[in-house]
């Protein structure tokens, strides 16, 4: 994303939620009277794996790496109290627009960092995060620079032997940029599962990608349950088959 992009919150239809736009596209939906509800499906697939990785209600340590209406955030610090959630949001315009106009509830436990995903990465600690969330765009891809070898190495460092990383991109067969980037993190040493809506993973046109990545058991079963039931059903494609579908990126 670029601070020079238009930016705007416009309200929607429903009272409370909002819509931010940068550049006309709209890149986060925010309920503040239901900041459960996840208007996008992307979203829900990543507020999916937060719930999937402790019992409800148990806090946990966050690192989101892409900030814009900070939608996953405040679905965290609602279902998940005294969480502890450190966001990396580097366009410091669009953080203060959001702050001001869409305000985060009182001791929500989450910190805005106008740093770089990159960079402030580097300065998290081994083991620090429950999960790591990668949801970041420079027009329609994933800064090329979080994708490195070195980038993913960091995040798995960052994560637990137990936690969880994911990262939302956008792709369309032959699904050249994904390939690369479960090559990637399999050279980190994650174990590597991915979800997407059929159509998507059919080759019939672009669309979102999650990839779900951990060094323990991934809870595949639970977030198989939860996609099936989206309308439209995303599917989920467990590490075997990434590897036979995306390996030797």
């Amino acid at each position: 994303m670029s601070d020079e992009l238009p930016t705007e919150i416009v309200a929607t239809e429903r009272p409370g939620s909002f819509v931010l736009r940068m550049g006309g596209a709209e890149q986060s939906y925010v309920d503040l009277e239901d900041p459960t509800r996840l208007a996008f499906s992307y979203v829900r697939r990543l507020a999916d794996l937060i719930d999937a990785c402790a019992d409800p209600g148990t806090p946990l340590r966050v690192v989101h790496v892409g900030g814009a209406g900070l939608t996953l955030p405040r679905y965290v610090a609602a279902t998940r109290p005294r969480s502890s959630q450190v966001v990396l949001e580097p366009v410091e315009a669009v953080t203060e627009l959001v702050r001001r106009e869409l305000p985060l509830p009182a001791r929500s436990g989450i910190r805005v960092r106008g740093v770089d995903g990159r960079t402030g990465l580097t300065g998290l600690r081994d083991g620090w995060a429950d999960a790591v969330v990668v949801d970041a765009f420079v027009g329609d891809r994933v800064p090329p620079e979080l994708v490195t070898a070195e980038a993913l190495a960091d995040m798995a460092r960052v994560v637990t032997d137990r936690g969880v990383l994911a990262l939302n991109v956008t792709d369309r067969a032959p699904f050249r940029w994904t390939r690369g980037i479960v090559a990637g993190l399999g050279d980190a040493g994650l174990v590597v599962a991915l979800t997407s809506e059929s159509p998507t993973l059919r080759g019939r046109g672009p669309g979102n990608l999650v990839l779900v990545a951990g060094r323990s058991p991934l809870p595949l079963a639970q977030l198989r349950t939860t996609a099936g039931r989206d309308d439209p059903p995303w599917r989920y494609l467990d590490p075997g088959q990434v590897r036979d579908s995306f390996g030797g990126g």
